[in-house]
């Protein structure tokens, strides 16, 4: 058989490669398991796809990470080597919203049969179906306001979390593998196809890019000036009206909104952290099956293109700033809006109004189809950094908080380990003040408004405890994990709760005659509990607050309570 007969079988076996889409008109989605034995037929007929198995999910199932590229290398040290950019494309967080799933089968397929041509510096790197557990969970009546497919997946896992806010605390195994895969892949640029709900609007599309104040630096101001408007600018010749999307709840946007500002555990903030142009497709809900996926599937292209034509810039911006990182000292934890400035857009909407509801008889917001409009709305897309941090030459960490000792091996930390029990002057925080969530979010009671001190002190570490040098790329990561104050650290996410618990205590009348002594040899501490007790009405009348004062200022009192267990080196 010659190598076109080859070649010629090959093409029309890929072409007979439908989807379940495709066989419904644009009305259908497929099922975890058809969509899985789909790839695995486009794998075995094409030298350009190779399906790898990942890490488990909740649902006892393993992800998938498809790769797609013109030469058949599946081996991302060779795809660096060989200087490509590699897109990083995540479907269905959210099973609900699937319209990324179609879209990356129709995309893929097509690049097989050169109905779309891949660039040979581009490879893509796509991963199926992500919240394989909420796939399986399948129904019609989920999502009520969405205007298709007939069926599709819930919202939450195996575990009814929302993956798209676990990616720094990683309890499901999903996360876990996703930060494999994203470890593996290195991406230049990342995508996360979801579907929007909110205001009723013309615009198609919608679209998160990571916050350009936030990502800060060469690649917040390209991603602004350049990649941004590029992209903007390709989907207007397609006929496709781009919108940030748009962040504006129980109220018409008509007087424009603020920029969604993600933190990272969410996955596009997660993948800011690594320097990589992070973004999150937003179509609107309430648009037909087709036309979201068409849209998805032609803003997938446009990535592609714009990632090609700027291949150079792209790796030059982000080899500069995983450099620059090293040697940075300081770093914004938080931010805030600034209403001062904004970028005018064209905003596509209909006319809202007001009604007497049907179910209520109170007014209730209502768009009127009969009435669009463009008007020029201000996005404000400007944030000021509000606080930071200064780089301690290093971290350390005792090795009996292997939770987070393991999160940070998962993302490729570099770490190493004391030879011998080691005394070390450090930093140490304390935790003066917090706030918990009173209800549950996503497993957690989240900690909040936390309000530290700080000393120098000789600490005594352990053989087997782990030293974190911040001279390495990861260092935003450690930065916005490791600093209790960060809004998504690990002190936020409750991985070192155990602090908050007072272990010892005292009996309280057997201490008071040991508190007394201690009192006459500690004339200092005396005096500030006559100045409490002058100032302080209610600690005055308060005899176990008085003898608990002398305690908590002791040598009695146990030295972990409150101590945040994560070391600053100067």
């Amino acid at each position: 058989m010659t190598c076109f007969a080859l070649l010629l079988i090959n093409f029309l076996n890929a072409q007979n490669i439908t989807t379940v889409f495709e066989k419904s008109n644009g009305t259908k989605t497929p099922t975890y398991h058809e969509a899985i034995d789909w790839w695995q037929k486009l794998d075995a007929q094409s030298g350009k796809i190779k399906m790898l198995t990942m890490g488990m999910s909740d649902a006892g199932y393993p992800l998938h990470l498809v790769v797609v590229a013109n030469n058949g290398d599946y081996n991302f040290d060779n795809i660096r080597k060989n200087n490509k950019r590699v897109i990083l494309i995540n479907n269905g967080i959210h099973p609900g919203e699937p319209d990324g799933i179609d879209a990356s089968m129709l995309l893929a397929r097509d690049i097989v049969i050169n109905k779309v041509k891949l660039p040979d510096d581009v490879v893509l790197a796509i991963i199926p179906v992500y919240n394989i557990g909420g796939c399986l969970n399948r129904s019609a009546e989920y999502r009520v306001d969405q205007n298709g497919p007939e069926e599709f997946g819930f919202r939450g896992n195996s575990q009814n979390l929302d993956l798209n806010r676990d990616l720094i605390k990683c309890d499901a195994k999903e996360s876990k593998a996703f930060t494999e895969i994203f470890q593996l892949t290195d991406p230049d640029v990342f995508l996360d196809n979801h579907v929007s709900d909110g205001a009723d609007y013309q615009h198609v599309m919608t679209l998160i890019c990571t916050q350009h104040s936030k990502l800060g630096g060469v690649l917040g101001e390209y991603l602004n000036k350049s990649f941004e408007p590029g992209l903007y600018s390709s989907m207007k010749e397609k006929g496709y009206d781009l919108i940030p999307y748009v962040n504006a709840f129980g109220d018409s946007p008509d007087n424009g909104w603020p920029e969604f500002f993600e933190g990272p555990r969410y996955s596009s903030g997660y993948a800011a952290l690594w320097h990589t142009f992070s973004f999150v497709a937003e179509t609107h809900m309430l648009k037909p099956y087709d036309q979201r996926v068409k849209a998805t599937y032609e803003l997938m292209k446009s990535f592609i293109d714009f990632t090609s034509k700027n291949s150079a810039t792209i790796k030059q911006l982000r080899d500069q700033t995983k450099q620059s990182v090293k040697t940075q000292t300081l770093f914004p934890i938080s931010w805030a809006l600034d209403r001062s400035v904004s970028d005018k857009r064209i905003y596509k909407g209909y006319t809202a109004g007001r009604k007497p509801s049907d179910v209520s008889g109170q007014p209730r917001l209502f768009y009127d189809r009969t009435k669009p409009y463009e008007k020029e709305i201000p996005f404000y897309n400007f944030y000021k950094p509000s606080t930071f941090i200064q780089k301690p030459k290093g971290y350390v960490i005792p090795q009996g908080w292997w939770t987070v000792i393991d999160l940070l091996k998962a993302n490729k930390v570099q770490m190493t380990q004391f030879k011998k029990d080691t005394t070390i002057e450090v930093e140490v925080y304390r935790i003066d003040d917090y706030k918990t969530a009173p209800r549950q979010y996503e497993m957690h009671h989240l900690n909040s408004e936390i309000k530290t001190s700080i000393m120098i002190k000789e600490m005594k570490f352990k053989k087997g405890d782990y030293y974190i040098p911040m001279n390495q790329s990861a260092n935003r990561f450690l930065i916005e994990t490791l600093e209790p104050t960060a809004a998504d650290s690990y002190f936020a996410w409750n991985f070192f709760d155990g602090i908050l618990g007072q272990k010892e205590g005292y009996s309280g009348y057997a201490f008071e005659d040991i508190a007394a002594d201690y009192l006459k040899s500690n004339p200092d501490l005396k005096n500030k509990l006559e100045q409490k007790r002058a100032t302080d009405t209610a600690f005055a009348k308060n005899g176990r607050a008085q003898l608990n004062f002398v305690y908590e200022n002791s040598p009695w009192v146990e030295p972990d309570y409150l101590r945040y267990p994560v070391y600053r080196v100067k």
